[in-house]
C-alpha cells in the first residue's frame, strides 16, 4: 500500500510545496528560529520537518507499480462524503424499480450513458454476476440530464475530484518515470475518462459463480473505489491476494495501456546498440 498521508497534508500540497520559497522567506525574516516561535506557530514548517520515511511518494509509486501495478492512497483530496455519496448514489441507482433503469439499458456503443450487465455477454465463456452503470466523463461528456436522476448530481462533483487526482497521479508516474511531471499529460493521458458504477447483487450460490473474472484494465489506469464488503483480489506472483477496503482509501490499477506507453518511452530513450 501507497500511504500518501505525510504530516496530515494531501498529495497536491506537496506538489505544491515550494521548499525554496520558503527557505528565501524564512532567512529574509533575519529573525532565526526565535522568530518562527514568535510568531505564534503551532506546527512546525515543512522546512525543519525530519522525514522518517525512507522512501518518497514518487519513490514509493514506483516501487509498487514496479512490483504489484496497484496501490491504496489516502489523503488524496477527495473528501470521504463524496465518495460515501457515490456509493450511495450507485446503489440507489440500481436498487430502482426495473421499469425506471429500462430506460437506460442498451449495448450501443455510441450511447454515452447507458446502463446494462456485463459488457462482454456474448463473448465470455461464463457470465459474471454484476450489472453497471456506464457514463463517459470526457472529452465528450452528456448532458447533465442524459445521467439518472437518482446519482446525477454526485456523478458530476464526484467526476470533477477523480479528474483532478487524475491529473496529479499523472504527474507522480511521470516523476517515477524519471521524467518530466507533465509529460504523460502531454501523452494526452488524460484526455479520456469512464466512469462505472458496478452492483453485485446477493447470490443464492456464490461458490459457483463471480461478480468479477480475472482481467486487466484496458485503460491507463483505474482509480477504484470499494465499499466496506470486500472481495477485490490482486495477482501477485501467481497468487490472489485480498485487497482490503481501508477508509477513504482509493485503489490505482494500472491498466494496459500505461504499459504500453511505458515500454514505448523506454524504447524511444534507450539508444539501440547492435551486437
Amino acid at each position: 500500500m501507497v500511504d500518501t498521508h505525510l504530516h496530515q497534508n494531501s498529495v497536491q500540497d506537496v506538489l505544491d510545496y515550494d521548499r525554496e520559497k520558503e527557505l528565501k522567506a524564512f532567512d529574509d525574516t533575519k529573525a532565526g528560529v526565535k522568530g518562527v516561535v514568535d510568531s505564534g506557530i503551532v506546527k512546525v514548517p515543512p522546512m525543519f520537518v525530519i522525514q522518517t520515511n525512507e522512501l518518497s511518494f514518487v519513490e514509493e509509486i514506483q516501487r509498487a507499480s514496479e512490483t504489484w501495478g496497484f496501490f491504496q492512497i489516502v489523503n488524496h483530496g477527495i473528501s470521504e462524503d463524496v465518495m460515501d455519496d457515490m456509493i450511495k448514489g450507485v446503489r440507489r441507482f440500481h436498487e430502482q424499480p426495473t421499469e425506471i433503469k429500462r430506460e437506460y439499458y442498451t449495448r450501443e456503443k455510441t450511447k454515452k450513458v447507458k446502463f446494462l450487465s456485463n459488457f462482454l455477454l456474448y463473448q465470455s465463456k461464463a457470465a459474471n454476476w454484476r450489472d453497471t452503470l456506464y457514463s463517459a466523463i470526457a472529452p465528450d461528456a452528456p448532458n447533465p440530464e442524459e445521467l439518472p436522476a437518482a446519482c446525477r448530481d454526485i456523478i458530476i462533483s464526484y467526476s470533477d475530484n477523480v479528474k483532478r487526482l487524475g491529473v496529479t497521479l499523472l504527474e507522480l508516474l511521470s516523476e517515477a518515470l524519471g521524467l518530466k511531471p507533465n509529460h504523460l499529460i502531454e501523452m494526452e493521458c488524460a484526455v479520456k475518462q469512464e466512469l462505472g458504477g458496478h452492483y453485485y447483487p446477493a447470490c443464492p450460490e456464490p461458490n459457483r459463480t463471480m461478480g468479477n473474472s480475472a482481467h486487466s484494465d484496458p485503460d491507463f489506469f483505474t482509480i477504484l473505489l470499494q465499499d466496506q464488503t470486500g472481495g477485490l483480489q490482486v495477482l501477485y506472483q501467481n497468487q490472489w491476494i485480498d485487497v482490503t477496503p481501508v477508509t477513504g482509501a482509493l485503489v490505482v490499477n494500472l491498466g494496459d495501456l500505461f504499459q504500453a506507453r511505458v515500454a514505448l518511452i523506454c524504447c524511444s530513450v534507450v539508444p539501440w546498440v547492435p551486437l
